[in-house]
């Protein structure tokens, strides 16, 4: 049974997130390390690898992990980074942002995710993580965090994320809605002073409360 995890570990790695362009040696690493199937709901085991969002419950789901490989090869973190997760969702994605930065704090509005994440994180002794119950949409910070990793999208642009960068942070986001939306990858490069970059197209769902765009009127 394990030899088979570990060829379908390897195949979800080379024919998922490495045809995705995800070329960093370090993200590749991760994926492969972190052990997603401790992850997955028990009745979703047998996909684990697969190419799909995988369901949690609440209307929520796991990211694709060809996804999962192009925000952390895009966020390009560091040791010393201080990390903000927007969906912490089933605690993977934290555990792979854990690996390669000081310390995660993750936000997620449902309760029995956050317990059911926390739970995964702590049976795999990851002690660099701090799993919050928290509506993401009230957040109001400013210049706390590295890199920010928004695993919802967001239907209109709010820049309260941009701000709750430190200068030189990088934030992961998804605006637009379906069928096409835009990745994007938003750096602050000065106190008053944040460039955009696009990144590629994908579907996700959105975050919850998040803005929505102006009602159009006659």
């Amino acid at each position: 049974m394990k030899a088979n995890v570990e060829s379908a570990r390897r195949q979800m790695i080379d024919q998922q997130v490495r045809a995705w362009d995800v070329l960093d040696d370090r993200v590749l690493g991760i994926l492969a390390e972190v052990p997603r199937e401790r992850f997955v709901p028990e009745a979703y085991r047998d996909v684990a690898f697969a190419d799909t969002a995988i369901p949690l419950g609440h209307g929520q789901s796991m990211l694709a992990p060809k996804v999962e490989g192009r925000i952390l090869q895009a966020l390009a973190l560091g040791r010393s980074d201080e990390v903000l997760e927007i969906g912490t969702g089933s605690g993977f994605f934290a555990a792979c942002l854990a690996r390669l930065s000081r310390h995660v704090r993750t936000l997620e509005i449902f309760p029995g995710l956050s317990q059911d994440a926390s739970r995964a994180l702590s049976a795999l002794s990851v002690t660099n993580v701090t799993v919050e119950t928290a509506d993401a949409s009230r957040l109001d910070e400013s210049g706390l965090y590295d890199a920010i990793a928004l695993t919802a999208s967001l239907p209109v642009y709010d820049p309260r994320f941009e701000r709750a960068l430190r200068p030189g942070g990088r934030l992961f986001v998804v605006v637009g809605r379906a069928p096409v939306m835009e990745a994007r990858l938003v750096t602050r490069v000065a106190d008053d002073q944040w460039v955009s970059e696009t990144l590629f197209e994908t579907v996700i769902p959105p975050m919850i409360n998040a803005l929505q765009p102006d009602a159009f009127r006659f």
